[in-house]
């Protein structure tokens, strides 16, 4: 009778501890609009995406809009992003300053424009009895116009207006507009300070009643929102840039994002970082990642290649971006 008992209360707390063992999920996880939160371009991954307060560089109002009006040269950026479980990343990039008066610092507006696409292809379609019906696949892309401007030598503001649309099924997508605002705030030349509120009012409209006749409803799914408080400092004597953020949202997440980058000589940087340190979900894995740049002068030209390496849990393999970069 006692070993009975004693098997029954092991195995009950065994069961307990299995419960209570299973690491936690974030809310952000399963949120609309993930693949917008991966970060793009090989700069931006290699650092840890924690690049909202950066301003020398190649840049791109995805991470901040205020970042627009700092692009020194006219910028073309385009990425590639290696993948697993025949998923697809590809990113296009556009960013140009402007000076409404020559030599000025102040009378500074940039544009930046761009286009993500996402998706999954070769998904297995069946019918009801299991037979093969073809190949299915996805596809969730955003369209983003971002104008920055110098409000002075230290601050610096943006807007950037977004367009999601997701074709997830045939007859069966959605889309959605959304906006994100930005600052930039330089106390001294090397160090910078950042906010940022991204997909304020992004939120996808589904209509299934062409599906399913009147059995259709109309479903609301909202984007996460998030604000970002960024920072990043250029150390001089040793031409290394550091680079941090902090990021929280409505779903609950508290990450924590931080990079550097070293110029080892004229045209050639390496990167490294680390990205979701969540300190709302110690279960979350970090995401740490690595990369590097080399670009040449041609004529009038700046080409270049990039790269970058970043860890991704809960695949078969870790994430690789190579992208091209195009300056004059």
């Amino acid at each position: 009778m006692m070993k009975k008992l004693f098997i029954t209360i092991a195995f009950s707390f065994g069961i307990f501890i299995q419960l209570f063992a299973q690491p936690q999920t974030s809310d952000i996880a399963n949120a609309p609009g993930a693949f917008s939160r991966m970060g793009f371009g090989s700069r931006g991954v290699a650092m840890g995406n924690s690049i909202s307060a950066v301003t020398s560089g190649n840049l791109v109002a995805y991470y901040n809009p205020a970042l627009a009006s700092f692009q020194e040269q006219t910028h073309f950026e385009t990425a590639y992003t290696f993948l697993s479980m025949d998923r697809t990343v590809n990113y296009f990039a556009f960013t140009k300053k402007f000076e409404m008066r020559k030599g000025s610092k102040t009378a500074v507006a940039g544009i930046s424009a761009g286009i993500i696409n996402a998706g999954v292809s070769n998904i297995d379609g069946r019918d009801a009895q299991g037979i093969k019906t073809g190949d299915l696949s996805t596809s969730e892309n955003q369209f983003f116009v971002a104008v920055s401007s110098r409000l002075s030598e230290k601050f610096s503001i943006g807007f950037n207006i977004k367009i999601y649309y997701y074709s997830l099924y045939e007859n069966f997508s959605a889309t959605s507009a959304g906006l994100d605002v930005g600052a930039i705030y330089k106390p001294t030349e090397n160090l910078n300070f950042s906010f940022v509120a991204t997909d304020i009012n992004s939120k996808y409209k589904w209509d299934s009643t062409p599906m399913y006749d009147l059995d259709g409803k109309l479903t609301t799914d909202k984007f996460p929102m998030l604000f970002k408080f960024g920072a990043s400092y250029f150390w001089n004597n040793y031409n290394l840039l550091f680079a941090a953020e902090f990021e929280v949202s409505n779903f609950g997440s508290k990450y924590l994002r931080g990079g550097i980058e070293y110029n080892i000589f004229s045209d050639f940087y390496l990167r490294a970082g680390f990205d979701r340190l969540n300190f709302a979900n110690a279960d979350e894995t970090v995401r740490p990642s690595a990369g590097f740049e080399y670009s040449h002068q041609v004529g009038k030209f700046h080409i270049g290649i990039n790269y970058a390496y970043a860890y991704e849990p809960f695949s078969l393999s870790d994430r690789h971006i190579v992208g091209i970069i195009f300056n004059f």
